[in-house]
């Protein structure tokens, strides 16, 4: 086990960290952000529209001949594939500036931020200001094992487990067939965001049961807040009767193909992205004192080489600096921290795979916690400074 080197963050105050990147990249340019969403809209609708082609290209009688029946049907079905694949990323991107939006990271101007961030986030199924409410207390609140938001892990006795003894099977606690741990992958990926947003799944243990982010009585809003959660309804709503209204003149197979699928794309890369940032087994999670504002930004590992979510750590450390110079602002962040920057080049798919089986659960003791695999171990271990004194650390 690697003691860990995650304790000088907590030793950075904001204004160095601030410091370290240039004033300029905390310049917020409203132009250069409705080009990027002028840029994705128009991706969308060109994949739409040769989307359209697809269909009566391959039920022509001559691509038929051509290919026979069975691989002109299995060549339809490979270009609808294609087709879910790339809207489901620009759907992303969108998704993203709407992201960006909530942050106020978009625009100098806050109208600006909240109406293209509840266009784009109710067109994609997100409640705009209740996501934006909760999402905003989960930045404040990173990695603290009491007050953060979602990706809260799972405790020991969360999960049944009891107390560590050497003849412990924790296999036989744990230990699924790659088959159904790879199906709860997958549900895990197409189901997480809807589940949290209507159930708290993964969210804060100690909020009551029917937590969600539907009700304006939530606990998770202020009386001050409440209009803007029935404003959030009011969108979803409207999506609602838009979706009904598609499928009563296309039909719901249509609906379904064109903006159905992409958009369970969208719940896909989204989860991705964030457990992949949040779920690791070399970044800790924090209890009572041991818990700061830099502590908890910095508990965040950028995966993958080719995601764009690559810099969102370092938007946590300055949520109102510009996306647009996220890249180069990381860069920074990074020389400033040094040796102390974690990163990962591991593919994001085999990342997920690797941190869905590793990140199992945390003790119920101890105030720094690292994730426990499915043989109850761990990869890395709190400095001796921070370890509670038992078999478990």
């Amino acid at each position: 086990m690697a003691s860990s080197l995650i304790y000088l963050y907590g030793r950075l105050s904001l204004k160095e960290i601030r410091a370290a990147i240039p004033a300029k990249f905390f310049v917020r340019d409203t132009r250069r952000g409705l080009l990027y969403l002028a840029r994705d809209l128009l991706l969308a609708t060109v994949a739409w529209s040769l989307a359209a082609y697809i269909d009566p290209l391959f039920k022509q009688s001559s691509t038929r001949a051509a290919l026979s029946p069975i691989g002109a049907e299995v060549s339809r079905w490979a270009a609808w594939g294609v087709y879910w694949w790339f809207q489901g990323l620009i759907f992303t991107g969108i998704w993203v500036i709407g992201h960006e939006c909530g942050h106020g990271a978009f625009s100098d101007h806050k109208w600006v931020n909240d109406i293209i961030g509840f266009i784009t986030h109710s067109f994609l199924w997100t409640p705009y200001f209740s996501w934006k409410i909760s999402h905003h207390r989960h930045h404040s609140n990173h990695a603290s094992m009491e007050r953060d938001e979602v990706y809260v892990p799972k405790t020991r006795s969360d999960l049944g487990i009891p107390a560590h003894h050497d003849g412990l099977d924790y296999e036989e606690i744990l230990g699924d067939t790659p088959i159904y741990t790879l199906y709860m992958l997958i549900r895990q990926q197409v189901l997480a965001f809807p589940a949290y947003l209507l159930f708290n799944v993964s969210g804060q243990k100690t909020y009551p049961k029917w937590t969600n982010h539907f009700d304006p009585n939530s606990i998770l809003f202020t009386k001050a807040q409440r209009n803007a959660v029935i404003m959030s309804n009011l969108g979803i709503a409207a999506m609602v009767w838009g979706v009904s209204y598609s499928s009563s003149i296309w039909g719901a197979s249509e609906v379904t193909k064109f903006y159905g699928i992409p958009w369970l794309c969208v719940s896909h890369w989204f989860i991705m992205i964030t457990y992949l940032h949040h779920t690791d087994p070399v970044m800790p999670h924090y209890r009572g004192k041991e818990w700061n504002f830099q502590r908890g930004c910095c508990d965040c590992r950028p995966t993958g080489p080719w995601m764009a979510g690559r810099f969102f750590c370092t938007m946590s450390l300055t949520s109102m600096s510009s996306p647009h110079h996220g890249p180069e602002a990381t860069q920074h962040l990074k020389a400033f921290i040094g040796d102390h920057y974690v990163t990962s080049d591991v593919p994001a798919f085999k990342a997920l795979w690797e941190n869905y089986n590793r990140c199992q659960f945390v003790e119920d003791e101890g105030d720094v916690l690292f994730y426990r695999d499915r043989k109850g171990q761990a990869i890395r271990r709190p400095a001796d400074e921070y370890r509670v004194k038992s078999k478990t650390q």
